[in-house]
């Protein structure tokens, strides 16, 4: 074997083989997720519930925002790592309940979470996260019919975007 079909040989394998890895990482990525998902979606709606002056988390479909922007290959992944692991958390102080409490029971377990340091950052995380939902560019998948900004009496920014995000 000559020097060259090597390195080209080699070159191949290691561009489809990580290929094969980031693909890997990124399924296992996705069903970690998926699994949290509940979860976070329950805070989202106890967060922002349906009934209030500004449409519901769950009207404006602010888990799908979520989901869509954290599996994004530009977002930030330490923030996606810190959401991940914070539901994870609270999954474990309410024993895998959290989603089946009432809502007292969640406004207890949300507050218990909050005092600590740690929750108390998730909390401010999801609720950044929802909100940029709730009031962001309906292109992005939520703020359906602009219901987010008229509740506010707001319009969103000019020029608006034209596709969902960049593609790097």
């Amino acid at each position: 074997m000559d020097r060259r079909y090597f390195l080209i040989s080699a070159g191949l394998f290691t561009i489809l083989f990580g290929a094969k890895i980031q693909e890997t990482q990124k399924s296992k990525l996705f069903s970690l997720f998926e699994s949290l998902i509940p979860t976070i979606e329950a805070v989202q709606n106890h967060l922002f519930p349906q009934g209030g002056k500004i449409p519901s988390a769950k009207e404006m479909n602010a888990i799908g925002f979520l989901k869509e922007t954290l599996l994004h290959r530009s977002f930030d992944r330490d923030t996606r790592d810190f959401v991940i692991e914070g539901a994870k958390e609270l999954i474990a102080r309410t024993d895998g309940k959290f989603v089946t409490m009432d809502e007292n029971q969640k406004e207890r377990a949300l507050r218990a979470y909050e005092e600590t340091d740690y929750g108390s950052s998730w909390l401010h995380r999801i609720m950044i996260l929802t909100m940029e939902a709730l009031f962001g560019d309906p292109l992005y998948g939520s703020n359906i019919h602009q219901s987010g900004w008229r509740a506010i009496g707001i319009f969103g920014g000019e020029p608006r975007p034209t596709s969902r995000y960049c593609q790097i």
